[in-house]
């Protein structure tokens, strides 16, 4: 009986191999995996005053979306793409633990480092790495022995998918970052890390990723789009920096990149299909099915019954309550702290609006040389229309600060010669009086008569042809807000990301007691 079960295994063996010869090569099978990602959420924790985005919700979306792939029988992860620091009071003066905690509720599996985490001091930025559940990654960043100073990729392994995750940083946090709190590291090129490291990753990895805090810029080819063309063997680039909301994914020399904005407004979703290779080609195909941007509850003004009102962008997303009670203290917490003292005044800084929209004033003086100290610019640039309380005679709160700065735009630099200062100038100076684009000035003096600018002196010295100067402005202002020039788009322009109620609490606090009489406009300036 032996031989003859022998000869019957043996033939079907030679059938079955007949047939998959005769069928030809098997359908290759393919994963669908799908990245959620975020960016530049600074701090906003907690809904805004028109109840949009907030962990609360970004929580419900996610939790939804994951439930609709899992059951499609796909794969998920939730990346951040840096940024987390810097921009609420109430996550501030936490150090952005409700941040952290929101997103560990969340399940996000990996962060990159933005340049905004080193706002703060190594050792807070250290305690938010062991308050995080989630990696927090970059493999561009050196400590002076010359070891990295965080996680530089994580491997997740995703039902027989493997896709690893790399994190960079821009290399112009060695400028744009605090000096105290950057001391002794590193900040390599991005691009050159990447090409060391993506063809390890490749070769382990079905799916390559690198989460980027690098800024996106079709038009002059850097951040992430001069990663993609530079660095072969990336399949996606999460991004951030920018700010930039990417309504449908980039694709660069085959790169997918994607970037969700800012603040939380949107979830980021991108679909990918994960193609199996065949035996003659073993390597994975990653290709894109989809990407687009969920928003969060957001809003928008139109007109209606003679008025403005604010009508949702896309459906409402419900809080999920455990997060909702999970940050709720936080935001209490946040709030009681805002009734902090933090400085004192000898005297009224008055904020009226005919004080304020018709001459130089203490007040826009004191705001505009916080933006200075804060940025070590030499001259400050500032619509009255900023400005929308005056501080009181004593002490002096962080919510006292917020009523005089509640916009939250962050404060912005351009290198400008003196004859382009000038220009500047001149159309600051001849904004109309009895209007919030009324201009306050500090570290200038000039005479502008018949739309010339005359007798400009930067730091109380002649304005030096040959120098170039550093302006700082409020955002509102940098993008053409109030029918000022738009510096934005200039070459040298820099959005800190710093905001500028906090840089007029830190001066507040390092410059108290304040006296009026100090910041009283000294008749330097002369419109016409």
């Amino acid at each position: 009986m032996r031989p003859t079960f022998q000869r019957l295994i043996s033939t079907l063996a030679v059938l079955l191999l007949l047939a998959t010869v005769a069928a030809g090569p098997c359908a290759a099978a393919s994963h669908l995996l799908t990245i959620l990602h975020t960016n530049d959420h600074h701090g906003r924790f907690w809904r805004n005053d028109n109840g949009e985005h907030g962990l609360a919700a970004r929580k419900s979306l996610a939790d939804r979306v994951r439930a609709e792939i899992r059951g499609k029988g796909g794969r998920v992860l939730l990346l951040d793409a840096g940024d987390v620091n810097t921009g609420v009071p109430e996550s501030d003066m936490l150090d952005a633990e409700p941040d952290i905690r929101g997103m560990n509720a969340m399940g996000y599996d990996a962060m990159a480092v933005g340049n905004h985490e080193f706002d703060n001091p190594m050792e807070t930025l250290r305690s938010q790495e062991r308050m995080m559940s989630f990696p927090l990654l970059s493999a561009n960043i050196y400590e002076a022995d010359g070891r990295r100073a965080f996680v530089p990729y994580r491997f997740f392994e995703l039902q027989g998918l493997t896709v690893a995750v790399f994190g960079l940083t821009t290399e112009a946090t060695a400028v744009i970052g605090n000096p105290k709190h950057i001391r002794g590291l590193t900040f390599r090129p991005a691009i050159d890390e990447a090409r060391e490291l993506v063809p390890m990753l490749r070769y382990q990895a079905d799916v390559v990723v690198a989460l980027a805090h690098l800024g996106f810029d079709s038009e002059s080819g850097t951040g992430s789009v001069a990663l993609a063309r530079a660095v072969p063997g990336i399949d996606v680039i999460v991004d951030g920096h920018s700010h930039t909301p990417l309504t449908a994914p980039a694709v660069e020399n085959g790169v997918v990149i994607v970037q969700a904005g800012e603040y939380g407004k949107y979830l980021g979703r991108v679909d990918l299909e994960v193609e199996d290779g065949l035996d003659d080609d073993p390597e994975r195909v990653v290709r894109l099915v989809e990407g687009r941007l969920l928003p969060v509850n957001l809003t928008r003004r139109v007109e209606a019954d003679g008025g403005k009102k604010r009508v949702p962008v896309g459906e409402g997303i419900a809080e999920d309550p455990s997060q909702l009670a999970l940050l709720a203290p936080f935001k209490e917490k946040g709030s009681e702290a805002l009734n902090t003292v933090i400085g004192h005044s000898e005297g009224d800084f008055p904020g009226e609006r005919e004080v304020l929209r018709n001459a130089e004033s203490a007040l826009g003086n004191l705001a505009c040389q916080a933006l200075m100290a804060k940025t070590g610019a030499d001259v400050a640039v500032m619509n009255s229309g900023g400005i929308r309380a005056g501080l009181p005679a004593g002490d002096i709160t962080y919510r006292d600060v917020l009523t005089v700065k509640p916009f939250g735009n962050t404060i912005c630099t351009v290198s400008m010669t003196a004859l382009d200062l000038a220009d500047y100038l001149r159309a600051a100076a001849a904004m109309p009086r009895n209007s919030g684009a009324f201009a306050q000035f500090s570290g200038v003096g000039f005479t502008l008569s018949d739309g010339y600018v005359t007798g400009l002196t930067v730091g109380g010295r002649p304005a030096d042809p040959a120098r170039t100067y550093t302006v700082t402005v409020e955002s509102y202002l940098a993008a053409g807000g109030d029918g000022y020039p738009k510096l934005s788009g200039r070459k040298t322009f820099r959005d800190t990301g710093y905001v500028d109620a906090d840089a007029l609490r830190e001066y507040v606090m390092k410059h108290s007691p304040l006296n009026p009489q100090r910041y009283a406009p000294k008749g330097t300036i002369q419109r016409e």
